[in-house]
């Protein structure tokens, strides 16, 4: 299978602060990829120097096997692209703004444009000038699927959308990446999206990579386990299995990797006894992973 993205090594600084040292990740045609972070660790950034809109201070990132800096007008089409702010020139109506973006697209499929508006129930006659954030966001999302691009990369693509229709997307959207075999790289704050939605999962923290997995396999192994141990000289800090084991009075909570026979022997052998294992949602996991604060 062929790799759409691929970043080898990007270092990047914000004047003396790290974003990222070494980072490397790919993604193959026909995955759905969500990347999750805490605000400030670089998930915009890092589409932006995919898109060739912003240099590293080393290393280098493909799109379709082109450099970001170097990036021929037919990658550049293979496309689609949705920043953060969205869609742009509010004096349009929705037909008005249609009829203004396909000139910029051999492919474009204006039917894909109306057929999810008309699911989102917004009118052709309307200016963007008059609608909400979360209409403004179906407008840019419909021209996104108008585009018909075999790369879609999304920048907290569910902003202003409420509960109903950020469903509704997504499951337009994986369907769309299904049925077409497009290849999504997506950001979102609301973290029960990414779960019904993507495929493989990478965490950012300040300065590095946490992790890249299939999202099926951090939920089938990734447990919070709960237990009561008194006193304040139990410590399982530095031991790299265990992720930030935390306690209020005498219950505390860690979480791990490890199989749940071998946490509860360690445990156990620091005179824990009764130990609860859980189950996790993708956004409880993403906490466990990179901590409450």
């Amino acid at each position: 299978m062929s790799k759409i993205i691929e970043c080898e090594n990007i270092t990047h600084y914000y004047g003396n602060r790290l974003i990222y040292e070494n980072l490397s990740f790919d993604v193959e045609q026909g995955k759905v990829l969500g990347l999750l972070g805490k605000n400030g660790t670089g998930k915009t950034t890092i589409i932006n120097i995919l898109n060739g809109y912003l240099k590293p201070r080393s290393g280098v990132c493909r799109l379709f096997g082109e450099e970001m800096e170097h990036l021929s007008p037919l990658t550049k089409s293979k496309v689609g692209l949705l920043l953060e702010g969205h869609v742009q020139h509010a004096y349009f109506t929705v037909s008005q703004i249609e009829k203004f973006y396909s000139a910029f697209f051999p492919k474009w499929k204006k039917e894909a444009y109306y057929e999810l508006l008309k699911k989102l129930q917004v009118l052709p006659s309307q200016k963007l000038s008059t609608m909400s954030c979360g209409q403004r966001s179906q407008v840019a999302l419909g021209l996104l699927f108008a585009q018909d691009p075999e790369l879609l990369i999304l920048d907290d693509f569910s902003m202003g959308l409420d509960p109903g229709y950020r469903r509704l997307f997504v499951e337009y959207l994986r369907e769309y990446a299904s049925a077409e075999n497009k290849t999504v790289f997506l950001t979102s704050h609301i973290i029960q999206d990414m779960e019904l939605l993507i495929d493989d999962c990478m965490i950012m923290d300040y300065g590095r990579l946490l992790l890249h997995k299939p999202v099926k396999e951090i939920m089938h192994h990734f447990k919070r386990y709960r237990f009561t141990r008194p006193g304040d000289t139990f410590k399982l800090e530095g031991d790299e299995d265990f992720w930030y084991p935390s306690a209020l009075g005498d219950k505390w909570e860690v979480y791990s990797f490890l199989p749940k026979a071998e946490v509860e022997q360690r445990l156990k052998a620091m005179g824990v006894t009764e130990i609860t294992e859980e189950n996790l949602s993708l956004e409880d996991a993403f906490i466990g992973l990179t901590g409450k604060y």
